[in-house]
Parts: C-alpha cells; sequence; structure tokens
C-alpha cells in the first residue's frame, strides 16, 4: 500500500477491523479523518448536528448489529456533549470506539481556546482511553481500540487523535486483534446453583445477553423443571420479547412495589444481572430491594458466556426436555375511548409490528407496556440502561442503520426528547425507517412523582413550575417538520391505533405527538 498519513492508517484499520459506521460531528482538528473517510471506500458516515445524537447512535447500533461503530468527535468540547449517551452506553454495555480530535502537540503548548483535559473528560465513560502519540501508531492504537470495545459484553473505547498523528505521513494499516474469549462458570458453581433453584423461594435473575430469543428458551426450560420464577433487571440493554417467546417481566422501578414483588424469594440466582438495589435513595426506604436474608448467587456477570452458563444450568438442573410456559398471541381487538397507560399498552400490543424494535424511555407512561405487549408479535425492545435523560432519539438512529429491513418504533417522553431533538433531522437526512411516539403530558411528570417520594409534602406553585413543560407548550409537529419530518397530533385510543397503522404502512421517519 502507499504512503499514508495517520488518518488514512485510521480508516483502512478500522475498516479492517469491522467498524463500518462512522457517526460524526467533526471539526477543524478533525479534517484529515474527514479527507481520509471521503476518498477510502467503505465507510457509511451519518451526519449528527449534536455529539450526543452520535453518541447515542452509536449505542444502539451496537445493541442490534453486535459489532462497534465509531464516532468522531471534535476535542474536549465536542466530547463532553457526547459524554450522556456515553454513560448511558457503557451502562447497556454497548462497544463504541470514540475518534476524538486534539490539537497538534506544538499547539498544545499555547493553551489555545478549546485547549482541555480529554483524557480527563473521556475516563469516567470509557471502560479504554489512549492518545496516539505518532502517525506511525494510529493504525495500531485503532485495532486496539477496536479490541477493547468487542470486549464482552461490549466497552467504550476512546481514542484521542492529534491533528499532527492525522496528517503526517507514516501511518501504517495494522491487522485486527481478537478480544478475550466469553467464558462460563466452572461446573460445580453451575451445580451449586442449579440446587438453589428450587420451588416458588427461589428466582433466576437475568441481564445482559441471557435475554436473547434462545437464552430465554433455555431459562424458560429451568423455571418449567424446578418451579423458579423469573425476572430480568428493570432496564435491559435488549430483551426479545413477543407471542412464541419466553416471558420476562421486569423487577418494577417504583421501590415500594419492588421490594413486594421480591419478598417471596430467599434464594437468587444472577444470570447476567445485578443483584436489584434501587434505582436512587428515598428517606425511610431500602437500597437494597431483595428480603432480607435472602441468599444472592452471583453465578455469571454479563462478560461471562451466558448462553453456556445457562446450557449448564439446564443440563444441571435436568431440564432439557422441560416445555417452557410461552406468550399467546393477543387476540385482534379494537381500543378505543381516552388516551392512558393503559390503553395505550393495548394499542401497542396489537399494533407492534413482527420483527420490530422497540426503543423505549416511556419513564411514566411506559410503566403498564410491558405485561401487554408480552402478546404482541415478536420483537426486540430496548431500555435506557444508564438513566442519563434523551437516549431513545439517538439510539434508534443506530438501531435503524445496523437493521434496515426492520420497523423501528421510538416511545419516549417530551421531556425527555428534548434533550437531542437533533436526532430528527438525522433520521431525515438518512430516510430511516423509523416512527416516534412522543407522550406529551407537557411536564416532567416523573419528577412530580419524585418529589413525593423523597417526601416532599404539598409542594408549591414554584416547585411545581420547575416540572411543567407548558409555558410555552411545544408544537412538536412543527418541530419534526422543520427538522424534515412528517408528523401527525392524536388524543384518542382510535387515533393512535389509525396513526400507528399509517406510519407502519410507509417507509421513511415518521412522528406522531400523543396529547395526554
Amino acid at each position: 500500500m502507499a504512503d499514508m498519513n495517520g488518518a488514512e492508517s485510521l480508516v483502512h484499520t478500522l475498516l479492517d477491523s469491522g467498524v463500518e459506521v462512522c457517526f460524526t460531528n467533526p471539526g477543524t482538528s478533525e479534517m484529515h479523518f474527514v479527507a481520509a473517510l471521503d476518498h477510502i471506500p467503505g465507510m457509511r458516515s451519518v451526519l449528527t448536528l449534536f455529539e450526543g445524537v452520535a453518541t447515542g447512535a452509536a449505542d444502539g447500533y451496537y445493541r442490534m448489529a453486535g459489532k462497534p461503530a465509531s464516532t468522531l468527535l471534535h476535542l474536549g468540547p465536542g466530547l463532553a456533549n457526547g459524554i450522556s449517551n456515553l454513560h448511558n452506553a457503557k451502562k447497556a454495555g454497548s462497544g463504541v470506539v470514540n475518534i476524538v480530535g486534539e490539537h497538534a502537540a506544538s499547539h498544545l503548548e499555547l493553551d489555545a481556546p478549546l485547549t482541555a483535559d480529554i483524557e480527563g473528560l473521556a475516563r469516567p465513560v470509557s471502560h479504554w482511553v489512549h492518545s496516539a502519540k505518532s502517525a506511525a501508531d494510529v493504525g495500531a492504537d485503532a485495532a486496539r481500540s477496536v479490541q477493547a470495545a468487542n470486549t464482552a459484553p461490549g466497552q467504550v473505547a476512546t481514542l484521542i487523535l492529534p491533528s499532527d498523528t492525522a496528517w503526517t505521513d507514516g501511518g501504517q494499516v495494522a491487522a485486527p486483534l481478537a478480544p478475550p474469549i466469553r467464558v462460563k462458570p466452572a461446573e460445580a458453581d453451575i451445580a451449586a446453583a442449579a440446587g438453589a433453584l428450587d420451588g416458588a423461594e427461589s428466582l433466576l435473575l437475568l441481564g445482559g445477553e441471557a435475554l436473547t430469543a434462545e437464552t430465554l428458551e433455555l431459562a424458560g426450560q429451568i423455571a418449567a423443571q424446578t418451579g423458579c420464577a423469573l425476572l430480568s433487571e428493570w432496564s435491559n440493554a435488549r430483551m426479545e420479547r413477543g407471542a412464541g417467546r419466553v416471558p420476562v417481566p421486569r423487577v418494577p422501578y417504583p421501590i415500594d412495589l419492588a421490594v413486594e414483588v421480591l419478598a417471596p424469594f430467599k434464594r437468587i440466582v444472577l444470570v447476567g444481572a445485578r443483584a436489584p438495589i434501587g434505582f436512587f435513595a428515598y428517606p425511610g426506604k431500602p437500597a437494597v430491594l431483595s428480603a432480607d436474608g435472602a441468599e444472592i448467587i452471583e453465578l455469571a456477570d454479563w462478560s461471562a458466556d451466558l448462553h453456556g452458563t445457562l446450557e449448564g444450568l439446564c443440563v444441571a438442573a435436568g431440564a432439557e426436555g422441560a416445555k417452557p410456559d410461552l406468550a399467546t398471541r393477543n387476540p385482534e381487538a379494537s381500543v378505543s375511548g381516552p388516551l392512558n397507560p393503559d390503553s395505550i399498552a393495548q394499542v401497542l400490543g396489537q399494533k407492534i409490528p413482527e420483527g420490530a424494535i422497540v426503543v423505549d424511555e416511556s419513564i411514566t407512561t411506559g410503566r403498564a407496556f410491558h405485561p401487554v405487549t408480552k402478546g404482541a408479535a415478536p420483537h426486540t425492545w430496548l431500555n435506557n440502561c444508564g438513566g442519563s435523560i434523551g437516549y431513545s432519539l439517538s439510539c434508534a438512529i443506530g438501531a435503524a442503520i445496523a437493521c434496515p429491513d426492520r420497523k423501528v418504533l421510538t416511545l419516549t417522553g417530551d421531556g425527555s426528547a428534548l434533550y437531542m431533538p437533533q436526532a430528527l433531522w438525522t433520521m431525515a437526512r438518512e430516510q430511516l425507517d423509523i416512527t416516534v411516539v412522543i407522550w406529551a403530558n407537557h411536564s416532567y411528570q416523573i419528577l412530580r412523582g419524585e418529589l413525593i417520594n423523597v417526601g416532599v409534602q404539598n409542594p408549591g406553585p414554584r416547585a411545581i413550575d420547575m416540572l411543567t413543560l407548558d409555558r410555552p407548550r411545544i408544537d412538536w409537529i412543527a418541530q419534526a417538520r422543520a427538522m424534515g419530518v412528517d408528523g401527525v397530533r392524536i388524543d384518542s385510543a382510535e387515533a393512535f391505533s389509525d396513526a400507528l397503522e399509517d406510519a407502519f404502512d410507509s417507509t421513511g421517519p415518521r412522528l406522531i405527538e400523543v396529547s395526554m
């Protein structure tokens, strides 16, 4: 291969390592990388108007493609703009390769306006951080960044690219590096866990890749044989659901309800999940949600071979021939009347298309969705695992690019959607097949409940005003159209059903504002 600069060696190495998509928001320091992306074929470059959209899209891409995309971010401030969704990606176990531009070494000495501690910004949301030292090193650094991103279950890797290492000749393409192999627990540990799964006082708690269709089938066999209960964590990076699959309820979000649901279990076996804890601390309420004295058996964390772990549990429990309970298809029925969480759930249970990817950020409205939608057509459900608001619209972009033959349905509150509405522009630019549903209650509704949960009694008008989004009200249809996305506003269950049908019968992005 002819002489190349560091940026060119970076693109070639990323492509050879299986990275085929770059979500970009570049600046001056990254122009040689932009030029390399231009003349080296193979990398799909997707422009975003805000770096948080780029990082969130990379999260969604990994969840559905099972391999990392890269981001292109401009110096420290650009990385800072993307940190919230890198936090979510890290908590979801998503592999992401961040390429962050940096000043040339000679320019750093001048403390120019955009100079920042990029490594310091990156470390809290990255598993691997490295700054390239020379053009000759960039290719090898890129191969190591992809290896880190592919380390189970998926990691955030941040490669800092000083502009002089990008423009200087002497770049060398590096060969791909294999990530560590996943391993399953020792047979003795699997046997002990199988012995603990004995009857209704035992629970198999699942997370991570224990929620694929295949691993859920194994978990369902174990439950059928042993009589144990099945639950998943509240937030899951990806769960396969719907008719014909093993239904797994989630540990509830509200503390009191979670404690009630977990109270019967004296033995809890963890496969890809953490021991259940509260999302927040509340005065006078427990942080650990399992019953006092419950035995917690940490069989396999989310980086382990979870399919192999559940296969071993199935054999140890004598469950290989057991028939799991499967969700049955919701009967055909029309839904009418006012919109509320229950009627919305019923419409979704009827209308989710087979093979759809549902990206859920319905923080309050969506708590009623799971019991009803378990009987929808087979689909994939993605949750916000990090709790940083504004993940869903950008995550949907990555999911749609990873799976262009599948419908993507994004469910989000208006408060959450306002964090990154720029995602609508990228959906339109790329003509992605995404239906965005906005629950427009014109408030941060979850925080009204949280005021009570933390013990604030009789909040006054100034407190309520800080949680209200109706002065002025956001016109989501106008917002969407300004970004190039057609939209419709509805206010009844019948209209919601019709709007979903229309959206799924078409291609390209659509927005539905649901007036609550």
